[in-house]
């Protein structure tokens, strides 16, 4: 049985991927500074290996369905670490955008969820969307 609890391995992991996206977008903010980037472009990775396990990262990562998503994150990546920021986040943010697209399902339930936003969520015309999508797999 798949264990949900909280232990000190997953706490450290989703603060490593807080601080990765947290230094990404510092990056970001500073006309793409590349030692930001890269450092949230480990950290981020790091903190995901740690929250879902190494075994879990690596078969997610290494999925067929999603090699193109893998390749593109990984290339964007070595474009930040030679000094072609611009570059390498767009093809971070596409490789991020077919990895972790199936996990939008989750995410607008726990949207809808949250006590004041979540009213937002729960519009007709904001949920019709957010059911559109409903239907899809989480992809771990």
């Amino acid at each position: 049985m798949v264990s949900f609890e909280m232990n000190d391995r997953k706490k450290i992991g989703l603060g490593l991927t807080g601080f990765g996206v947290f230094f990404s977008f510092l990056g970001i903010i500073f006309f793409f500074d590349k030692g930001l980037i890269a450092m949230g472009n480990i950290l981020f990775f790091s903190g995901v290996a740690l929250t879902i396990g190494l075994k879990s990262s690596l078969q997610f990562f290494m999925k067929r369905s999603n090699y193109k998503g893998t390749a593109a994150f990984g290339a964007g990546f070595f474009f930040v670490v030679i000094g072609w920021p611009i570059v390498g986040m767009i093809l971070e943010a596409y490789g991020f955008i077919v990895l972790f697209s199936g996990f939008w399902p989750t995410l607008s339930v726990f949207l809808q969820k949250i006590p004041i936003l979540g009213w937002i969520f729960q519009q007709p015309f904001v949920r019709s969307f957010f059911d559109s999508y409903r239907g899809k797999r989480v992809p771990v």
